[in-house]
C-alpha cells in the first residue's frame, strides 16, 4: 500500500507516518514540499506518487487567529481539501481526512454528541472545517474522521501537555471546569485510521476520539493522580474567560459508531497514563 501524508510535520501527521512507514509506502509531504493552496500542485503532486491512500493532517488550527484570517483558514482547512479530494478521485484514490468538535454548538450538554447530529459551527475556524468535511465527500472513497483535543507526539504542545507542564513546574494551573471534551490521543487515532483503512470499513464520517467524558478540570485532576504531584488546580468557568472565537462548551464525542466498526478505542485514563509515562 502507497500512503501519501499530507502535514506530515504536524503533530498527528508525524505520528501517522512514522507509524505506518513499517507497514506500507510511505511518502510524507510538509507545507516546504507541497504548498496544498495551489490546487494544480496538488493535482502533480497526487499524479507524480499515484498514492493508493491519501490522508491529509495539515490544517489551519490558530482557532483565535482564524476569526482575523479567515481566507487562510478557508484556503487550508477548506479549498486545499477539495484540492486533495478531487486528485483522490481522478487516481482513484482513498482520501482520509480529520475533522473537528468544533463544527457544534456545543449546547447540547446531555450527552455526547454523534456522527448523525446537524452540525452548528460557532466560529471561523468551525466553519472552515465543516466546510473541508462538505468538500472531503467529493471524494468517492473516503473517511473523514473528527478528533479532538489532540495530544501526544510531536509538534505544538497541546492543552495537556500545558496543564502537566504547570503541575510538574509546582504552578498553578487554571482550567475549565465547566467545558466538557473527548481527548483523543494521537497514537491511538493512527491506529485506528490504519485499522478502519486495513478491514476496509464503510466509508463515510467517523468519530475518532479515546472514550469516555471529561471536563478540563478532571483531566487535571486525573493528571495530579497519574504523576503523584499534588498540584494547586484553579477551576475557571468559560464565561470568565474572553477569547476571540466561541468554543463548544460540551465537546463531548461519541465513537459508537467507530466501535460499530469494531473498532474500539481505549479510554482517555488509560491514553493518558501511556502519554505520561513516555514523556517521562
Amino acid at each position: 500500500m502507497k500512503i501519501l501524508v499530507t502535514g506530515a510535520q504536524g503533530q498527528l501527521g508525524s505520528t501517522i507516518a512514522a507509524g505506518f512507514a513499517a507497514r506500507a509506502d510511505v511518502v510524507s509531504l510538509g507545507r516546504a514540499d507541497l504548498d496544498l493552496a495551489d490546487s494544480r500542485a496538488v493535482e502533480r503532486a497526487i499524479a507524480a506518487h499515484r498514492p493508493g491512500v491519501i490522508i491529509n493532517c495539515a490544517a489551519f488550527n490558530d482557532v483565535d487567529g482564524a476569526e482575523d484570517r479567515a481566507v487562510d483558514a478557508i484556503q487550508i482547512n477548506s479549498l486545499a481539501v477539495r484540492a486533495l479530494a478531487r486528485a483522490a478521485a481522478s487516481s482513484d484514490a482513498c482520501l482520509v481526512h480529520f475533522g473537528t468538535d468544533f463544527v457544534f454548538d456545543g449546547r447540547q450538554g446531555d450527552r455526547p454528541y454523534t456522527e448523525t447530529d446537524p452540525p452548528a459551527p460557532q466560529s471561523v475556524y468551525g466553519a472552515s472545517k465543516l466546510l473541508g468535511e462538505w468538500f472531503a465527500a467529493d471524494a468517492p472513497r473516503g473517511y473523514v474522521l473528527r478528533v479532538e483535543s489532540l495530544f501526544g507526539g510531536t509538534g505544538h504542545p497541546s492543552t495537556i501537555d500545558r496543564i502537566v507542564a504547570a503541575i510538574r513546574a509546582g504552578h498553578p494551573a487554571r482550567v475549565f471546569v465547566d467545558r466538557t471534551v473527548t481527548p483523543s490521543f494521537v497514537h491511538d487515532v493512527a491506529d485506528a485510521t490504519w485499522r478502519l483503512l486495513e478491514s476496509r470499513a464503510p466509508f463515510g464520517l467517523y468519530h475518532c476520539v479515546n472514550s469516555g467524558v471529561a471536563t478540563w478540570f478532571e483531566l487535571a485532576q486525573e493528571i495530579t493522580h497519574i504523576t503523584g504531584v499534588d498540584a494547586e488546580l484553579l477551576p475557571v468557568r468559560v464565561a470568565e474567560v474572553t477569547l476571540k472565537a466561541r468554543r463548544p462548551q460540551y465537546a463531548a464525542l461519541s465513537n459508537d459508531k467507530l466501535r460499530s466498526a469494531g473498532i474500539a478505542m481505549p479510554s482517555w485514563r488509560d491514553a493518558l497514563r501511556r502519554h505520561l509515562r513516555s514523556a517521562c
